[in-house]
């Protein structure tokens, strides 16, 4: 499993499942569902409740909704560089890994942007 799957399972994974969106599917029309699959596409989950209350139960003061960081710290992920640059790796960037800084935004925009993609709601102002 890569990072970003770990991401969505601790997100998605705290949501009720009738409020999950399922994923694409390449099945057959008529098919079955996948296992966990029972929501319609339209429904979506609160991204900003989730991380919200992860934050609370963490006990720690972190800004998730501008620090890729705080949002691993907050799911309980490993949030070290290594695994920051193996994230990044995972999801296409292309930029200087060695500049920390540069590589944590880029992160943190392409990880909201693919939880939005994934039927997570996430704040507009978070998908610029």
């Amino acid at each position: 499993m890569g990072i970003f799957d770990s991401i969505k399972k601790a997100i998605f994974g705290e949501a009720k499942a009738e409020t999950v969106a399922p994923a694409p599917s390449s099945a057959a029309p008529g098919a079955p569902a996948p296992a966990g699959a029972t929501a319609t596409p339209s429904q979506s989950v609160d991204v900003t409740a989730i991380l919200d209350e992860a934050v609370r139960v963490s006990g720690q003061k972190l800004d998730w909704k501008h620090s890729i960081v705080d949002l691993l710290k907050a799911l309980k992920i490993d949030s070290s560089f290594a695994a920051r640059k193996a994230l990044a790796t995972e999801l296409g960037y292309s930029g200087d890994a060695s500049d920390s800084a540069a590589m944590n935004i880029w992160l943190h925009k392409a990880v909201i942007k693919k939880l939005s993609e994934n039927g997570g709601k996430v704040p507009a102002d978070l998908l610029d």
